[in-house]
């Protein structure tokens, strides 16, 4: 359910101190005495974060300091601590805004810095060292920037570019260490990592592939001498390498172990990029075993997302090669809505753009179709929440050409949702979807795709439809009341099974062996749809 309660164990004797700290979200901190927590307490009613609070050991929960509220049920509140150890950033915001504010971790009693302030309208994203906050910020440049400034004097006049903005540079993510600043970056879909060192010229790290899921991986210690990456692509399990600052050298640290044996030989990834109606170029990661007849005899496994900016990596799936070896080839549309080529592609897929989203993935069906990697009507599709919601959207618009559909815990009843300010996460949610309670034309449109308002009496594939008793984010009635329109509504005698886990949130089931259950009976779901009995 997403609602946490903190005790405090003392390791040198294992037993619990008297504090509990109850209706919290599970982000922790500890003070730099080791004296007490900052965390974020939860509303008792809604699932959002009310303030981010200070607790002293020993004291009662009621006595903690508030730090920062959060009244505006529109913005998220969160915090982290900076790579230097030297402050607290506490930050409010949606996909539109950011409001930061940062605490001398020092002494928390002084009175904090607003480094960005919500009505300025721009994301950020803060880091310090070195006398310095790093700030990325899409202020200047839709790609979003990395700006720099002295903490002495903040304030927003005196930002100055770092890395500047690029239209073919998205900067995603960087981390700043004592000698140098590493930064994630995406140059037309392809992920890298830079590094800056502070009196030398900056330089990329050579990675093993070209068309990977990169990322800076947890690197806790400020003065550290290498960068700890996160390395996975379609046929290689997920790694960690260490990159040395000093040699140059990529170490490779650790693979992940395929308990069922893995040979990467037998595995083939290609980076297709598939036209849209609109002429747009959407790319697709596919892998398949060697072999694979590219003569549309054979099923594919495409997987969409396509929202929040939150992209689909080309990344390492275990479970997908018990398709694999059965002759399917497992697609990934990197639909707009996500930010696989830009934020700008993240742009082009929201609000009164959500409609491109669902295109580009029939597009790319319909590229895979025309390329001859699969037939018409032999293509299982799968998407979780919001993508969820678009494979709802996709099998009304084109039913015909999915032999299965599998919709996890789906977000298909945007509309009702939407209109609803009382569910917790509606509010905060609208700078994404569009607020249909103020604006008529976000009505409308919000109406004319979502899922569960377009179901029609016509024949649908056949679908799993899986939802969680205690999901916060999509409600266990969206998954219900999508399968009772439709067998209320559809004129086939195709199989539709509802999958409500009763122990299950909005990610998994609890336990590691249930999720394996239920990945295996998703998977048994798919084959039968394809005549697969072995």
């Amino acid at each position: 359910s997403e609602r946490y309660t903190v005790k405090v164990v003392n390791l040198n004797t294992g037993e619990y101190l008297t504090d509990n700290i109850s209706n919290t979200y599970g982000s922790l901190l500890f003070t730099k005495e080791n004296n007490g927590l900052i965390y974020t307490l939860l509303d008792e009613k809604e699932l959002r974060a009310k303030s981010v609070n200070l607790h002293s050991f020993g004291d009662e929960q009621p006595e903690d300091r508030v730090l920062k509220a959060e009244d505006d049920t529109e913005y998220f509140l969160g915090f982290h601590a900076t790579s230097s150890g030297e402050y607290l950033v506490i930050k409010s915001g949606n996909s539109e805004a950011t409001e930061s504010v940062v605490f001398d971790l020092d002494d928390l009693t002084k009175a904090p810095e607003y480094l960005s302030r919500r009505e300025q309208r721009f994301l950020l994203e803060v880091d310090h060292g070195n006398g310095f906050f790093y700030l990325l910020s899409n202020d200047t440049h839709t790609n979003f920037r990395l700006a720099k400034v002295s903490d002495l004097d903040p304030k927003y006049e005196n930002w100055q570019d770092f890395i500047a903005g690029s239209d073919d540079n998205y900067l995603k993510d960087f981390q700043v260490f004592k000698d140098f600043v590493a930064v994630s970056n995406s140059i037309k879909g392809i992920q890298s990592l830079s590094i800056l060192p502070n009196h030398k010229p900056a330089y990329d790290i050579s990675l093993p592939e070209k068309v990977a899921s990169v990322g800076l991986s947890l690197n806790p210690e400020f003065n550290q001498q290498h960068v700890r990456i996160a390395y996975e692509s379609m046929i290689t399990p997920e790694s960690v390498y260490d990159f040395d600052m000093t040699s140059k050298a990529l170490t490779l640290r650790k693979v992940k172990e395929i308990p069922s044996g893995y040979d990467k030989t037998q595995y083939y990834t290609e980076r297709l990029m598939a036209p849209a109606r609109d002429g747009v170029a959407v790319p697709v990661s596919i892998v398949y075993k060697k072999g694979f007849k590219k003569d549309a005899s054979q099923p594919v496994y495409l997987y969409g997302y396509g929202a929040y900016a939150y992209g689909m990596e080309p990344s390492f799936s275990p479970n997908i090669l018990s398709l694999l070896d059965r002759g399917f080839a497992f697609a990934i549309a990197h639909v707009r809505g996500g930010d696989e080529m830009g934020f700008q592609w993240y742009l082009d897929g929201k609000l009164t753009k959500r409609q491109n989203t669902f295109n580009d993935f029939v597009d790319v069906a319909q590229f895979l179709i025309e390329q001859h990697y699969v037939a018409k009507g032999n293509i299982s599709i799968s998407g979780r929440s919001a993508g969820g919601e678009l494979m709802g959207a996709v099998v009304n618009q084109a039913p015909e050409l999915w032999r299965s559909v599998k919709l996890g815990v789906p977000f298909v009843d945007v509309l009702n949702t939407m209109l609803d300010a009382s569910l917790p996460l509606t509010p905060p949610e609208w700078s994404e979807w569009g607020n249909p309670i103020k604006s008529k034309a976000s009505f409308e449109y919000i109406k004319s795709y979502s899922p569960y308002d377009n179901i029609e009496a016509k024949a649908y594939p056949p679908m799993l439809v899986t939802g969680g008793i205690n999901d916060p984010r999509v409600t266990y009635w969206e998954p219900a009341k999508w399968t009772a329109k439709l067998r209320a509504t559809k004129t086939d005698n195709n199989l539709l099974v509802m999958r409500i886990n009763m122990g299950a949130g909005h990610f998994a089931n609890t336990g590691r062996y249930a999720q394996l259950k239920d990945s295996a009976e998703e998977y048994a779901f798919t084959l039968l749809a394809h005549g697969i009995k072995e």
